[in-house]
């Protein structure tokens, strides 16, 4: 294939979400070249192999609401360093991490929480974004979802979540730890209210994260391709010394072993949300 620039010829392999407009890109699954343009067009879905890119909480927000619709909750909340995590030998504060993360993208924490609407159907909302230290969840992270859900409780609304994680942020220890039980208890009070969870998993969903609100959902989509699961493959091979399949926690593995309910392309999420809060929060 000619290119215009080769110059203008990048890979984005290693991308944390996103990819740049007017360049051809190196896709890194198919390895094939598409333009950046096209990607962007599409939800920032390969048009070639249908690779779902790592995208932002906003760009999620944008594809999935009613225009305008949004308000954020609880946005002040921020990380405290309970533990004062330093590793001396490389510089490493926990505290100027968080501070870094925070100016890099934008955001307060890898999570963000509000009110909008689907289609004109009302819901309360959880979007996680893996650019925010691998969206591990540590006490604000729990915080958060958990009063996501007490918000949907109080005003009746649907709670949606749609969730991405590289594990539990270890430098706040046992308070990272603990937010399993949390944002799990928030999940039971959910059911006990009768308020419709649906939960959709996105490239990577894994760890506590995965282990708690994300696979408890009255209904778990997922996109394509996604990394969903608890534990790696090497960590479980050496633990229990056996040969993971091929595929093994990916979606579609999911979805042929039950824990999974529908695999959904991006460009097609927003119309099935839609359909699924008329069906669960009929007037």
């Amino acid at each position: 294939m000619a290119f215009p620039n080769r110059r203008r010829f990048v890979s984005v392999v290693g991308r944390k979400s996103g990819v740049p407009e007017g360049l051809w890109l190196k896709c890194p699954a198919c390895k094939k070249a598409v333009y950046g343009t096209d990607v962007k067009d599409n939800h920032e879905v390969c048009p070639q192999c249908n690779y779902h890119h790592r995208v932002t909480v906003w760009q999620r927000i944008e594809w999935l609401l009613d225009p305008d619709s949004f308000t954020e909750t609880h946005a002040n909340l921020r990380s405290a360093d309970p533990l004062g995590f330093t590793i001396k030998e490389v510089s490493y504060s926990y505290a100027e991490k968080v501070s870094g993360y925070q100016k890099k993208t934008g955001l307060k924490e890898a999570i963000v929480t509000g009110f909008g609407c689907i289609e004109g159907e009302r819901a309360a909302l959880s979007f996680m974004d893996f650019s925010f230290a691998g969206a591990s969840m540590g006490s604000v992270v729990g915080e958060k979802f958990c009063r996501a859900a007490d918000d949907a409780i109080r005003e009746r609304a649907p709670l949606i979540s749609l969730a991405t994680s590289g594990g539990a942020r270890m430098q706040e220890g046992t308070l990272g730890l603990m937010q399993m039980a949390k944002t799990a208890d928030a999940v039971r009070a959910l059911n006990e209210a009768a308020i419709p969870y649906i939960s959709v998993l996105t490239n990577p969903t894994t760890g506590g994260v995965y282990a708690s609100f994300a696979s408890l959902g009255d209904i778990v989509l997922a996109e394509p391709g996604a990394e969903i699961g608890f534990a790696g493959k090497r960590l479980i091979e050496g633990a229990l010394k056996v040969t993971i399949p091929e595929g093994f926690q990916t979606s579609e593995y999911q979805f042929d072993n039950g824990f999974v309910d529908v695999i959904v392309a991006r460009s097609e999420m927003r119309p099935l949300l839609g359909k699924l809060l008329r069906y669960m929060t009929p007037k």
